[in-house]
C-alpha cells in the first residue's frame, strides 16, 4: 500500500468510531462544547440588547455615559492577557515549565487588573444612578442589560482567573501538560473574543 493511501485509511479510520476526530481528547471536546454552548447564550444576550436598543426612541447615547478612552484601555488590557496566555502556551509546547508558568501568572494578574477597572466602572455609573430598573440617561432596560451582561462577562474573567492560578501551580509543580495549558489558553481567548462583541455593540455602536 502506499504512503499516500496508507494515510487515507488511517484519515477514514478517525470517524469509524471508538477514536477522538483530529486526534482530540475528551476533555478538549467539552470544553469546545462548552464554548459553543456559552457562545450562543452571550450571543442571546446581545441579540436582545439589540433588540431593546432599536424597538425604542429614548436608548441612552454611549458617549454620554461612558468614557471611551477608559473602555478602550480596558480593551487594551484583555488583549495584552490573551498576548501572554499565547506565549504561555508556546512554552508549553517547548516544555520550558517556568516560563510557562510566569506567563500563566502575569496572565492572570491582567485579568484581575482588568476587572479592578470594571468595578471602577460600575462603581462610577452607580454613583451617577444606574440600577438594574433605572438610570438617569433614558430608557429603562439600559441599566439591566449593562450590569447583566458586563457582570456576566466578568463572571467569567473571574472564573479564568481562578483557573489560570490553578494551572500556574500545577505547571510549578510539573504536574501539568502542553494540552492541559491550550485549554486554558483556548478558554482565556473565548473571553476575550466576548469582550470584543461586548465593546463593538454596547459602547461603539
Amino acid at each position: 500500500m502506499s504512503l499516500q493511501a496508507s494515510a487515507a485509511v488511517q484519515q477514514a479510520n478517525r470517524w469509524d468510531g471508538g477514536v477522538c476526530p483530529f486526534g482530540a481528547g475528551w476533555r478538549t471536546v467539552m470544553l469546545w462544547w462548552f464554548i459553543i454552548s456559552d457562545g450562543l447564550l452571550f450571543a442571546g444576550f446581545l441579540a436582545a440588547y439589540g433588540y431593546a436598543r432599536l424597538s425604542v426612541s429614548n436608548w441612552p447615547d454611549a458617549s454620554q455615559v461612558f468614557s471611551l478612552p477608559f473602555l478602550t484601555a480596558m480593551t487594551v488590557v484583555l488583549l495584552a492577557s490573551g498576548a501572554t496566555m499565547t506565549l504561555a502556551v508556546e512554552a508549553a509546547r517547548r516544555e520550558e515549565w517556568s516560563t510557562c508558568s510566569t506567563f500563566i501568572l502575569v496572565t492572570g494578574l491582567i485579568g484581575l487588573a482588568f476587572l479592578g477597572l470594571q468595578a471602577w466602572e460600575w462603581r462610577h455609573l452607580i454613583a451617577d444612578g444606574a440600577r438594574m430598573n433605572t438610570n438617569p440617561w433614558g430608557a429603562v432596560a439600559f441599566g439591566a442589560y449593562f450590569f447583566v451582561i458586563t457582570g456576566f462577562h466578568g463572571l467569567h474573567v473571574f472564573t479564568g482567573t481562578v483557573v489560570l492560578a490553578t494551572a500556574a501551580r500545577r505547571v510549578w509543580a510539573r504536574r501539568a501538560t502542553a494540552v492541559g495549558v491550550e485549554m486554558v489558553g483556548l478558554y482565556w481567548h473565548f473571553v476575550e473574543m466576548v469582550w470584543v462583541f461586548i465593546f463593538t455593540l454596547f459602547y461603539l455602536l
